[in-house]
């Protein structure tokens, strides 16, 4: 319960509160004990002024201080402080405590309060006694009750914070608990769970990151299912052929001609080429996939790609052109490898465009990368469907069989091949015009050291093995 997150979030609301209207209501208690301070010596010198002119006013009448000792003493009945009344030469001549009448004034009084002239001529000066009392019992009444009213309203206030924190951190908590309980049972393997996101704040945000997560960990699940699937259906179609091959060969219903001989052979060859692709993407994923960097010329391995493929675009009745400018960039790569991926990028359309069709392959360069683009005018991808079409045993047509279709794994193996040369690929298509694949690499960095002369596509300079 104490390493709780809620019982934390509710102790420190409190200790804040609580501080909080501590130092609120202490620097209330102190400014308005000084501004009432402020007050009380306004209303003091006020009364003094009119003391002064009252005391002034009568010697003005009776040219003396005979007789002033009742004024005194109702002056300081007034004001609450001993008053001292001396004449001009410091001789006390009234005194509301009726002590020191007739001494001379001691060393150990202030100043005076008031000093009382005719014309300019000082007659007497006025005396308030240090151990006059400040404040009154009615001003400290008052003072008593603002600090009881002070205390209460920050105990009120504490409480109220106390509640409200209850509220607030069952309400800010809720969202958390309900978090935890649905990684808990996604931990438990119910990848189904969700979160209601009610709020657009930190905490919403984390409701719908755990969302997408939950989204994203349901579709690796559900690609991992369908991989196998894919693995073992893959698998079993060319190995059953192969086997109801060899055993009409060995029952004698079949005789071991050259054409059966071609077709247990390409299903052999099936078989292989499905289990190469599953160990490329097996070292890319494991980062043991070796690139043998060689310095060469993009226009031979692009144009490489496009003849190799090309006879078989011209038997299905589909236009294959390569538009380059005059001059590419060198650049240090892995020939075969990016020969690998155009490949697959020029099989991939070739799979998807119908007769009478168009694939161009085109090039341009930056400063920066080089960029290559495989365009089809075939049927295009669904926008539902262009996020994952880099994923392994992704098919656009799920009716699609490996012999039209592949086993989905070409362009999976593109990617991870791009990215291993610091590149990047991707692809944009508009449903029923076709599409466009495009690859980058990276130029500037290899171009400071690049030889003058390579020694072309067949026969370069190797630099050195490279794992990625």
């Amino acid at each position: 319960m104490f390493s709780s997150l809620r019982f934390r979030l509710l102790v420190t609301l409190m200790l804040v509160a609580v501080v909080g209207l501590g130092v609120a209501a202490l620097l209330a208690s102190r400014g308005t004990i000084t501004q009432f301070g402020r007050y009380l010596q306004r209303g003091a010198t006020m009364r003094r002024d009119r003391f002064e002119a009252l005391l002034a006013g009568y010697y003005a009448r009776n040219g003396d201080w005979s007789g002033v000792q009742p004024l005194v003493d109702q002056i300081a009945q007034i004001s609450g402080d001993r008053i001292v009344l001396t004449d001009g030469q410091g001789i006390i001549v009234a005194d509301s405590e009726d002590e020191l009448v007739g001494e001379q004034i001691g060393r150990d009084w202030s100043q005076p309060s008031a000093t009382i002239l005719r014309g300019s001529v000082p007659v007497g000066s006025v005396y308030v006694s240090p151990t006059g009392r400040p404040r009154g019992p009615f001003e400290e009444a008052y003072l008593d009750s603002i600090r009881n009213t002070l205390l209460w309203a920050a105990l009120a206030g504490a409480l109220a914070a106390v509640v409200l924190t209850l509220l607030l951190s069952r309400r800010i908590l809720a969202p958390v608990e309900a978090l935890t309980s649905a990684a808990g049972q996604m931990a438990k393997g119910d990848l189904s769970q969700r979160v209601e996101v009610r709020s657009k704040d930190e905490i919403g945000d984390l409701g719908q990151a755990f969302n997408t997560m939950a989204d994203g960990l349901t579709r690796l699940e559900d690609l991992r299912q369908n991989m196998v699937a894919d693995v073992a259906h893959e698998l079993r179609t060319p190995l059953s052929n192969i086997r109801g091959y060899l055993e009409a060969l060995r029952d004698g219903v079949m005789d071991p001609t050259p054409d059966k001989l071609d077709l247990i052979y390409s299903q052999a060859m099936l078989l292989n080429h499905l289990v190469d692709d599953l160990q490329e993407l097996a070292l890319a994923d494991a980062g043991q996939m070796k690139l043998d960097l060689q310095w060469v010329h993009p226009e031979e391995i692009v144009t490489g790609a496009a003849e190799a493929i090309r006879p078989q675009a011209e038997a299905n009745g589909i236009a294959l052109q390569v538009d380059l400018p005059d001059t590419l960039p060198l650049l240090n790569i892995d020939h075969r490898r990016i020969g690998q991926v155009l490949t697959n990028l020029l099989k991939n359309a070739l799979t998807h465009t119908p007769s009478g069709g168009d694939i161009t392959v085109t090039a341009k360069a930056s400063e920066t990368e080089l960029e290559i683009s495989v365009t089809d005018t075939g049927e295009g991808i669904p926008p539902e469907n262009l996020p994952h079409v880099f994923e392994r045993f992704y098919r656009v047509d799920k009716s699609r069989s490996r012999e039209m279709g592949g086993a989905g794994l070409g362009l999976a193996i593109a990617k991870h091949l791009v990215e291993a040369h610091g590149g990047s690929i991707g692809a944009r298509s508009e449903q029923g015009r076709g599409a466009t694949f495009t690859f980058t690499l990276p130029t500037t960095s290899v171009q400071q050291d690049a030889p003058s002369e390579p020694q072309g596509a067949g026969n370069h300079q190797p630099i050195g093995d490279t794992t990625v």
